[in-house]
């Protein structure tokens, strides 16, 4: 009965959490891409100082002779403006037609090369749900009646909102996207590993249960801190993982319990037999998840010691997943299996079918003691320098092109180049760059309201700002303008081809190194400055996170393992694979390789939060393998075999759950690639690797071959570490 009770519980919360799903992309904040700083508070200070309201446009375009057809597709857009005037909530909107040549909005309004026009329509801040939808519809009917007139003219409608709710769906879209693939592809595989529908669908309702559980602690996180929709995607991701990797080396230590404990002969002795299979499963393999799901939260610890807010964001909600994850494997799996019992060991109508029969005989997941895998870990023993200097080069080979990581924050490019969105914004930027923002900004407190206490005057802010010209990068200085009562902005407009590159950030620091003369209290912002300012952040947190990260995984794996030598070799080789990783996202995504392929155009960067996430992620799920792997390589040298041999049994035991798990991982991911969003390409693609790279050249050539060459040493550890070991130590073991 209790049984039952936990298992309905568990399904009854899952539900809970399906039902809050929808809920939580409707509460989905922009996110804080910025670390507390001068960029941070220029831009609070210009926000605080703005009245809240939006813009929806339309950019037409393929008018070569404006001076022409402005005389047959005026009257459409005196139309169409006076449509979208009457729409409740609009509090403007500007035909650019109906202004005299001289007012110089009509120049902003007109593209560079006189073939395009901007009608631009302003939303109160108080505007009624849907008025943005609605002036979008009206513009995107003009684009149409414009191309109706003349022949190859177009338009693309954006906003600011309409960008961030395109965002938001995309991402919803990714997720739904990433799962149809991921989940029946990974059926499949565990259908292939244990041989029947029943045993692999456990881990398959763990990881439903396990995203229900991701998206109903999202959706309770959006009610106390702002969350991107990056953070869904990255959260959403890991628990799945995690809960597929936690019930299928659990489902397979039952069957492997199952089949120790022999036939029983009366109904009695089966209920005995079940019964002792699932509490031995529950505390070796239950216990190995439990310390693997630490092991993994304490990585993402490392993320809350950073400024910026998506990072803590990342971290905190990651956490709360892992969570979800060891609940769901701690109580949902173990009830499911209680309740299928000695069917799960019952191969079942599937096996009889020649080649999924035969390749679960072949890749099973309970292993005899011979195998594919004992064999290679025999080779390896023969020449473990061989194998380690080869591994150790291919792996550091791949991570070269990390040096060489230039950081971005894409913004609307993250969006596909065929989005509407991305070509409006594209378009305007190109086009209309009276109308962009400028490269830089610089806010100047007045009336005293600087930390320096000084009142500067327009006309002292204006000769302080021309002197700017004289850098490289500044093209033009904008006229001051008043924000709010008490400050100022003065909008510096780069020479620049890409608008947070090398050179615009360049141009940041020259500017900032010129602000101690200004005599008054300056604020330098603008979107290269906050990307300037949030790599600085992470950079400067980034020692205390892997410090955090390196500590607890030379006290959770000494505690685990009882050796001072593994710990640190587990960390040396989590470096490599993760180096590994960056390098090849570097290659891909920075270097433009397999464009065609992958579905996307490079912008020439990696987005800036792509690379500690890796690390965070890669890590603990690096981690989570190499817990696998020892904690039955020390189980079987606990029980007296030499180290050698304890390899050789632990590797054949163990390295088909590893393999199958990180098969199925990889394939999540790479469903998760599959998405249109960027970043979600971008996480999809490292953490794919990262897996696949650490569990074939890592767990199964390089762990052996390491091994190997330290023998008995695998096991050191000075006397009064050996009585802490003994004391407080964990094992699967038990």
């Amino acid at each position: 009965m209790g049984t039952w009770i936990v298992v309905a519980v568990t399904c009854l919360a899952a539900a809970l959490g399906v039902l809050g799903g929808p809920g939580l992309f409707g509460n989905l904040d922009e996110g804080a891409l910025s670390a507390p700083g001068e960029a941070a508070d220029g831009l609070a200070i210009l926000e605080d100082t703005a009245d809240g309201s939006t813009f929806v446009a339309v950019t037409l375009t393929g008018l070569d002779d404006l001076g022409a057809v402005g005389v047959q597709i005026s009257p459409l857009v005196a139309d169409a403006v006076a449509d979208v005037s009457e729409i409740e909530g609009v509090e403007g909107v500007v035909d650019p037609f109906a202004l005299p040549e001289s007012d110089p909005r009509r120049a902003a309004l007109t593209a560079i090369e006189g073939d395009g026009v901007v009608v631009n329509a302003r939303i109160r801040a108080d505007a009624p749900p849907g008025t943005s939808e609605a002036v979008q519809a009206r513009l995107t009917a003009l684009t149409t009646d414009v191309s109706s007139v003349v022949p190859g003219a177009g338009g693309y409608v954006g906003g600011g909102l309409l960008v961030f709710d395109e965002i938001t769906g995309q991402v919803e879209e990714d997720l739904q996207t990433g799962e149809l693939i991921a989940l029946p592809v990974s059926l499949v595989v565990m259908i292939v590993v244990f041989g029947g529908f029943l045993a692999a669908g456990i881990p398959i309702l763990g990881a439903l249960a396990s995203i229900a559980g991701a998206l109903a602690c999202l959706y309770g996180f959006t009610y106390v801190s702002a969350v991107d929709s990056s953070v869904v995607t990255v959260v959403s991701v890991l628990g799945l993982g995690l809960c597929i990797d936690y019930g299928l080396l659990i489902v397979s230590r039952y069957r492997e319990e199952l089949r120790a404990g022999g036939t029983a002969t009366s109904g009695e002795a089966e209920r005995d037999r079940l019964a002792a299979a699932l509490a031995a499963t529950m505390a070796s393999a239950g216990r190995t998840v439990a310390y693997s799901g630490v092991t993994v939260a304490l990585s993402l610890a490392g993320l809350l010691v950073f400024d910026a807010a998506i990072l803590r964001a990342m971290g905190a909600a990651g956490l709360s997943i892992v969570v979800v994850a060891l609940l769901v494997a701690l109580t949902l799996v173990p009830g499911l299996l209680a309740l299928g019992g000695s069917a799960l060991d019952r191969p079942g109508a599937l096996m009889r079918l020649p080649v999924v029969g035969g390749l679960a005989r072949r890749l099973g997941d309970v292993a005899s003691d011979e195998g594919a895998f004992s064999r290679l870990a025999r080779r390896v023993q023969r020449r473990p320098i061989v194998v380690t200097v080869v591994v150790a080069a291919a792996l550091a080979a791949l991570a070269l092109p990390a040096a060489g990581l230039n950081v971005r924050a894409s913004g609307i490019g993250l969006l596909p180049v065929d989005n509407e969105q991305r070509q409006f914004f594209d378009t305007l930027a190109a086009d209309y760059p009276l109308l962009v923002e400028p490269g830089v900004t610089v806010v100047v407190p007045v009336d005293g309201a600087g930390d320096a206490g000084a009142s500067p005057s327009n006309a002292e802010i204006t000769d302080w700002a021309q002197g700017l010209l004289a850098l490289p990068a500044v093209e033009s200085i904008d006229p001051p303008e008043p924000r709010g009562s008490d400050h100022v902005s003065v909008g510096i407009r780069l020479a620049v081809d890409d608008a947070i590159g090398a050179a615009a950030r360049q141009a940041v620091g020259d500017v900032r190194a010129m602000t101690p003369d200004a005599g008054f209290t300056t604020y330098v912002t603008g979107d290269a400055a906050v990307l300037v300012d949030l790599v600085d952040s992470i950079e400067a947190d980034a020692p205390v996170a892997v410090a955090i990260v390196v500590l607890a995984t030379l006290v959770l794996l000494f505690l685990m393992t009882g050796s001072v030598l593994i710990p640190i070799k587990a960390l040396v080789m989590n470096v490599l694979s993760l180096g590994a990783s960056l390098g090849v996202l570097v290659l891909v995504f920075q270097d433009g390789r397999f464009e065609n392929l992958l579905g996307f155009t490079s912008n020439g960067g990696i987005e800036v939060i792509i690379a500690p996430l890796v690390l965070a992620f890669g890590f603990g799920l690096s981690m989570d393998y190499e817990v696998f792997l020892l904690s039955r390589i020390k189980e079987f040298h606990d029980r007296g075999m030499s180290s050698d041999e304890a390899v050789v049994l632990g590797l054949q035991r163990s390295g088909r759950i590893i393999t199958s798990a990180a098969l199925i991982l990889v394939i999540v991911f790479a469903g998760f690639a599959a998405g249109q969003l960027l970043v979600v390409k971008q996480i999809g693609v490292a953490l794919a690797v990262a897996i696949a790279v650490d569990a074939t050249l890592v767990r199964i050539l390089l762990v052996p071959a390491t091994m190997t060459l330290l023998r008995e040493w695998n096991w050191w550890a000075p006397p009064v570490l050996r009585r802490l070991h003994t004391r407080f130590g964990v094992s699967e073991g038990g």
